[in-house]
């Protein structure tokens, strides 16, 4: 049985999980082990899981070569709780495993995870208004009129209407394209890109329509600095002034440290821990709750870089601007320490990168309820942002310019219909200009004299030349 991708769509992480689990099961060797004087058929001892399995995900295209083996030995203690393995006397149910030469087994039976059922509820059809859509509270029956005095001729007026010789005046709103209007046009072109690039036939079972704000999508996209970093209009939600400082420190280490700074050996330690213990108590993580779902479904595109991309920088649109802003100071920093190559090392037992990876991942995505894989999809995730941050973190040119020009063709529309006269003088019909703008005859083309003459041929002799 050989790994596969699992690509975009609902459920990804429990797709994931019982992939994951088939494969352990059906590929992983057994063999007799001997333990107190006695033998075993058909196990293995922990070690052996940690370094088969630690293979297999670095080599499975869904996970990367960036898993660890920490990371390994996680999954296997959510193995042991979640009874797809047991040790040799038949115990599981806890997350007490080890790295050693304690004997496991495969149960007789190991249950795949079912897929969560979540209540159906109909999408939200955007209507926009027509021009002959009364305005809420109004009708035809209580439009306010003057007092008539009846004569012949009103009530002449009045007859004709009654026997269908004339017809009724009907009172026309004409309704304005509200701010509210062009935040769901934002909103439901926004998400309809996503969809489409997804490849889904609905977005429901991978994100909740109802929790996405066009007004976060608005934000993000205008409300940017020169750098393209968002610019928040609520100082309270900014980072910390000490936060960003020691951000800054560290990435533009060694040139940016103040000089009124105690500088001390292990300095640049203590000020990533300080980063390092914000960021990870925060009390949802930066790409939210109700968007994990669709990261996890972009997560399936990776091997189309540039399709990922694409996915992804819808993805953070949808971000509120002050997680979004906090996004980009993150993964910027990260990238640059990376880069570094003054950088002392910032941990003895992992890589810069690898720290990197490890530190952030979970304060970056995360899952509200337990989801067995989140430590590896966050780390597969934040991976990708880090090499790939300057273009997700950009605002879609396509998505922004076909948006624009769908609101402008929208209010077009709307002072076509309110004002057709002016309208028409401002923007006149191919018909209208051939009225105003008579088509002139065009001149023929003058015959040149040469044009008549015959072309030029080659001499050719004749008897008359004869000698």
């Amino acid at each position: 049985m050989e790994h596969r991708i699992v690509g975009p769509g609902p459920y990804r992480a429990t797709r994931l999980w019982n992939e994951t689990v088939e494969l352990f099961r059906a590929k992983m060797p057994l063999r007799k082990h001997r333990c107190r004087f006695k033998s075993y058929e058909h196990c293995f001892t922990a070690a052996e899981a940690v370094d088969w399995l630690h293979d297999l995900l670095r080599c499975n295209q869904n996970f990367g070569p960036e898993v660890t083996r920490k990371q390994t030995i996680q999954l296997l203690k959510k193995f042991l709780k979640n009874h797809v393995i047991e040790d040799i006397k038949g115990k599981w149910g806890q997350e007490d495993f080890e790295d050693n030469r304690h004997l496991y087994r495969f149960p007789p039976s190991s249950p795949l995870k079912p897929y969560p059922k979540k209540p159906p509820y109909q999408k939200d059809v955007i209507k926009f208004p027509e021009w002959n859509d009364p305005q809420p509270g109004t009708s035809q029956e209580n439009i306010p009129v003057r007092p008539v005095v009846m004569n012949s001729e009103m009530w002449y007026k009045r007859h004709s209407i009654a026997i269908g010789e004339v017809p009724a005046c009907r009172l026309v709103h004409r309704r304005q394209l509200t701010e509210a209007n062009v935040e769901e046009i934002w909103k439901s072109m926004t998400l309809s890109y996503l969809q489409k690039i997804l490849g889904l036939d609905s977005l429901e079972e991978v994100l909740d329509i109802k929790l996405v704000n066009s007004k976060f999508i608005i934000h993000n996209v205008y409300s940017v600095s020169k750098q393209g970093v968002v610019i928040l209009d609520d100082k309270s939600k900014e980072l910390p002034h000490w936060v960003l400082s020691a951000m800054k420190c560290l990435a533009n280490w060694p040139n940016s440290c103040d000089l009124k700074q105690p500088m001390y050996l292990g300095f640049e330690k203590d000020v990533f821990k300080t980063i390092a213990d914000y960021y990870g108590h925060l009390k949802e993580p930066l790409l939210t709750f109700h968007l994990f779902d669709a990261f996890v479904s972009v997560l399936g595109l990776l091997q189309k870089e540039k399709v990922a991309v694409e996915a992804f920088q819808i993805c953070c649109l949808l971000l509120p601007p002050e997680n979004r802003r906090k996004l980009q100071l993150l993964m910027k920093m990260m990238a640059r320490i990376c880069l570094n190559k003054e950088m002392p090392p910032l941990c003895d037992g992992f890589g810069t990168r690898t720290l990197m990876v490890q530190t952030f991942s979970r304060c970056i995505l995360c899952s509200k309820d337990e989801v067995d894989l989140d430590e590896l999809l966050a780390a597969r995730l934040v991976t990708f942002l880090m090499d790939n941050y300057q273009e997700i973190l950009k605002v879609p040119l396509a998505l922004q310019t076909s948006i624009e020009e769908r609101v402008a063709h929208l209010r077009r529309v709307q002072f076509q219909k309110s004002y057709p006269e002016v309208y028409q003088e401002r923007f006149p019909t191919p018909e209208s200009e051939a009225l105003l703008f008579p088509e002139k005859p065009k001149p023929k083309p003058q015959l040149l004299m040469w044009a008549l003459k015959k072309p030029f041929q080659p001499f050719q002799r004749t008897r008359s030349f004869r000698m």
